[in-house]
């Protein structure tokens, strides 16, 4: 199975095996099944040389820089047009709203290629003055340029080995530059790993340290469980930040990390009541 279908299999496991997932499955597993087979479609290219690649680890930077990316405008555009359909179709309350960031894309009025580099380089500025202009909420604009720049980023990150940054000890993902969405616990010892939000690599960091801050300190990091699931919330009282960590050797290790994170909303509501913030 592709990764795109392993997430699809996935969800559709978790539906039916709790009921109370069925409600926010279906627009997911909807993406999903657009994106299959339409990973090479995005528009989307990434290139770096390895002379370029290993020059930027090395001196601790993320693999990929915005000049790495190129963008071909009309197929990046008819592949968000389709995404937007799909989130139309499958009960997004901004119908109105996904119909005009596709007309701006159609008339020219959006270029998709500053959208993709903004978010790439988490530039706020461009994504709230297109927001503004087209009178659509900013999370969905970047939502929905996301779906294709993350199915890029995963294609490209799908192809470096993990013995290419082994000396990396950065929190910020040492492919994309992006932060971390969750961590994992696995092997005997508990070897720590953190995943990408953005490109999905994983990549080893130390156990007893904040991904957020850097706070080593043992007094002031901490965690804490919801039932019997095997992701837990590890938090740091320096930052007032939290990631979601899952114990692999508990269970759930053949789920795609980005799918965990799906599945376990309902700890983000748990980390936000006890005054936490998702680490950024």
């Amino acid at each position: 199975m592709t990764p795109t279908e392993l997430k699809q299999e996935a969800l559709r496991r978790a539906a039916l095996h709790s009921p109370e997932y069925a409600s926010i499955t279906p627009l997911f597993e909807a993406v999903y099944a657009y994106i299959s087979g339409r990973e090479e479609c995005t528009g989307i290219t990434i290139s770096v040389t390895d002379s370029n690649r290993e020059y930027r680890i090395s001196h601790g930077f993320p693999m990929i820089s915005a000049t790495d990316i190129m963008v071909d405008r009309e197929a990046l555009s008819t592949f968000l047009s389709g995404a937007a359909g799909v989130l139309k179709q499958h009960g997004t309350a901004a119908g109105d709203q996904l119909d005009q960031i596709v007309s701006a894309l159609e008339q020219g009025n959006l270029d998709p290629g500053e959208m993709i580099l903004a978010i790439l380089e988490r530039r706020r500025a461009p994504l709230e003055e297109a927001s503004a202009a087209l009178g659509a909420p900013s999370p969905l604009l970047e939502y929905l340029f996301e779906i294709p720049l993350k199915t890029a980023l995963e294609g490209y990150a799908a192809t470096i080995s993990n013995d290419s940054v082994k000396d990396w000890q950065e929190a910020l993902c040492p492919v994309c530059g992006a932060r971390p969405a969750m961590a994992e616990l696995s092997g005997d010892e508990g070897r720590r790993t953190l995943s990408c939000s953005a490109c999905f690599f994983t990549w080893p960091f130390k156990r007893l340290k904040c991904p957020s801050c850097g706070c080593e300190d043992v007094q002031k990091l901490s965690y804490f469980t919801a039932g019997d699931c095997p992701t837990r919330i590890d938090t740091c009282s320096a930052c007032s930040r939290y990631i979601k960590t899952r114990d692999s050797r508990k269970g759930n290790a053949d789920i795609p990390l980005e799918v965990e994170d799906l599945l376990t909303i309902h700890l983000d509501l748990l980390a936000s009541k006890e005054g936490f913030e998702r680490g950024k």
